[in-house]
């Protein structure tokens, strides 16, 4: 849908709107403009101003069982999106359908606004209707009133630095039919597109700037834009860069990028082989873009780019075309000597704010529920308290508390339910919450009630209101563990660390202050986790997650061999968590021996499950160098750095991290940064060795 087209259906939505309430305004505004009403809501069809109260005057409609619009008013049609429908005379048995399609389990928040979860649909504008039960004198619809987005990513966020690898799905597309095709996000053309399906693409985003953007593919002389698809912001979760392309045919491209700054990184040293005399060799330009071509790139090459100031990485054997890198900065005493550090922190980004209710099950309709599954205090010094917690995508993170600032107690204000407010980053975010008892000596914390919602829009600048939590899920469910667990060697592992997260939304998860624990090895018996959410209700359709690994030491440090991909949705059987890939020794350079900075070999004891991935990181002081190879057991023969003195690794003692990994599907030819850390892989183990340079 080109833009003149989506203003057209803004205008016909307006329209539809207007004739059918006598007040509405003379315009309407999407949901990411700053005009919203103030608890920072902008619904279709009602102006600024006040928020609507619970009289069917505020709404604007003298219909006692009006539909009045919903915020946002778009999204992708895939669903799963959080939206607020305004509207008259709701009741907690009220039903909502999209379409035809019916939404499930909608949540009445009083009788002016409806909190729901948008189903899937084919793109395009729909009816929304009400109706309260089985009462059809209720039943309303409002026209045009939700647009489903012919476009959305996954993920549909990144860092402003670029370079995260998205998937864009369309629908019903033949995408792989057309002669040339584009990608956009904000207008700037993608630095990679890739036709991977009829109606997908894979997209490496450009560099950008903090907040929600377009995006847009051109096909055939048409261009389909879905608003607000991707949203830039500073992020950790490791999805940009890597391999991409085609196969190697005689052209390789690589592009190298400062991991902070997002900044090109002109004149970075790129070598394709194992030797700059003996393989092919260019400094990047200064957009940080070194192309080759060579009847030699017919088969798999190694790639190494470093650059003055920052760590250096090789890609053993890469099939494809593409290579796209992010080098971290080093913070040598060389490199400060000759100007200012490297920059290390962040970027500022304009945030926003969600205001919300933890609402439990009440006696009668629109009433506080009491904390019904949370036991009364016994002591003095107990209280009830709630936390609000953003759900993570990296689920190897340990709980902990949030600051005091998002504690809600009995006594906090609201309407249905007990007020919260919480500052977050743009995009869409997946919220949850604990209840319990806290000791106020003690500080210490046990949960008795959880709920979850996903999919909230959160703009910069702006509040996201009136966003529900139900807590109908009390905690009172036993996952049961089975293991076996790789077998110790002289250094390790000696203990079994295992940890249970609740998957909320499609790859971000709920961390349990009671999800993890750390028996010594041998196992006498499974591992129980007590205290584990029911997967019912507004829960039905989620996992437990497990990550269980073979540890040393209190720390739960290396040696180690970890499971990070077990899954079950319900407690009814245990769960088995076999799979452990067995803990790498290297081989070159031997412990405690001299490295002589081209030659890495590593070999995996029998009895384990084959990696997919072996990652080396040889660490220096203020500098490391990321060597990524394919499968395992290899020995490898890399470039001498030596030759780049202010890129290399300096002299002294070094640490030489060896990592192999399990990936799910795995392509080494769409690699991304994201599968090179334990949250991107299946199963993985690690084990350190001395070594020196």
């Amino acid at each position: 849908m080109g833009r003149n087209v989506g203003r057209a259906l803004y205008a016909l939505l307006a329209a539809s709107v207007a004739a059918c309430i006598a007040s509405a305004p003379s315009g309407l505004s999407r949901h990411t403009d700053a005009s919203g009403g103030s608890d920072g809501t902008n619904f279709a069809g009602v102006g600024g101003g006040d928020t609507p109260t619970k009289t069917s005057s505020a709404t604007g409609s003298n219909d006692p069982h009006a539909v009045i619009g919903l915020n946002p008013t778009h999204g992708p049609f895939a669903g799963g999106q959080t939206v607020l429908l305004a509207g008259n005379g709701f009741t907690p048995t009220v039903r909502v359908w999209f379409g035809d399609v019916e939404v499930d389990a909608p949540i009445a928040i009083d009788p002016n606004k409806v909190q729901l979860t948008v189903p899937p649909h084919a793109p395009g504008s729909v009816e929304v209707s009400s109706q309260n039960g089985a009462d059809t004198s209720t039943r309303r619809s409002l026209p045009g009133a939700y647009t489903f987005d012919a476009l959305y990513a996954d993920p549909d966020s990144g860092p402003v630095a670029g370079g995260t690898v998205i998937t864009v799905h369309g629908y019903g597309h033949t995408w792989d039919t057309e002669p040339s095709i584009q990608a956009l996000i904000a207008g700037k053309p993608c630095v990679t597109t890739t036709v991977v399906g009829p109606d997908t693409l894979m997209c490496t985003a450009p560099k950008g700037t903090p907040g929600s953007k377009t995006i847009s593919v051109i096909a055939s002389g048409a261009t389909l834009d879905s608003y607000d698809a991707f949203t830039y912001q500073d992020s950790a979760d490791g999805f940009k860069g890597g391999l991409s392309g085609k196969p190697l045919s005689g052209k390789l491209t690589v592009l190298a990028f400062d991991n902070i700054s997002g900044d090109a990184l002109g004149g970075a040293h790129v070598i394709v082989g194992e030797s700059k005399e003996s393989g092919l060799y260019q400094s990047a330009n200064e957009n940080g873009v070194a192309i080759f071509s060579s009847p030699s790139l017919n088969q798999p090459a190694t790639v190494t780019i470093a650059a003055y100031c920052h760590s250096p990485i090789s890609f053993v054997a890469v099939p494809v075309d593409t290579v796209t890198v992010y080098l971290d900065p080093t913070l040598t005493p060389a490199c400060a000597g000759s100007g200012d550090p490297p920059p290390v922190g962040g970027k500022p980004v304009l945030g926003g704010a969600i205001e919300g209710e933890l609402v439990w099950p009440a006696a009668g309709e629109f009433k506080k529920g009491e904390w019904s599954n949370v036991p009364a205090p016994v002591t003095v010094d107990e209280e009830r308290v709630a936390f609000v917690f953003f759900a993570t995508r990296d689920r190897t993170r340990t709980f902990q508390l949030p600051s005091e600032a998002s504690a809600v107690f009995e006594s906090s204000p609201g309407d249905l339910g007990y007020g919260f407010q919480v500052s977050a980053a743009p995009g869409y975010q997946a919220l949850y919450a604990l209840a319990g008892i806290r000791n106020k000596v003690t500080q210490s914390f046990i949960p008795y009630a959880f709920g979850a919602t996903k999919g909230v829009g959160v703009f910069p600048n702006q509040t996201t209101g009136s966003v529900v939590i139900s807590m109908a899920h009390a905690l009172d469910q036993k996952l049961v563990l089975d293991s076996k667990p790789p077998a110790s060697g002289p250094k390790g592992p000696d203990r079994f660390h295992s940890k249970v997260v609740i998957e909320i939304a499609q790859s971000y998860f709920a961390l349990l202050p009671n999800g993890e624990k750390s028996p010594l090895l041998p196992l006498a018996s499974p591992v129980a986790f007590v205290g584990m959410p029911p997967l019912d209700g507004d829960l039905t359709g989620q996992r437990y997650l497990v990550l269980a690994e073979a540890a040393t030491g209190p720390a739960n440090s290396v040696p180690l061999s970890a499971i990070s991909s077990l899954t079950a949705t319900n407690t009814s059987l245990p769960l088995l968590a076999d799979g452990f890939v067995r803990i790498p020794v290297l081989k070159t350079p031997e412990v405690a021996t001299k490295f002589d900075g081209r030659h890495l070999a590593t070999l995996y004891p029998t009895g384990g499950f084959p990696a997919d991935l072996t990652i080396y990181e040889v660490i220096g002081a203020g500098s490391y160098w990321q060597v990524v190879v394919p499968q395992a057991d290899h020995a490898v023969t890399l470039p001498d750095l030596a030759v780049f003195p202010e890129a290399g690794l300096p002299s002294g003692p070094l640490a030489i991290r060896v990592r192999g990994g399990r990936i799910v599907d795995f392509k080494y030819g769409k690699l991304t940064y994201r599968q090179l850390q334990p949250f991107g892989m299946s199963a993985y183990a690690v084990d350190v060795f001395n070594s020196f340079l």
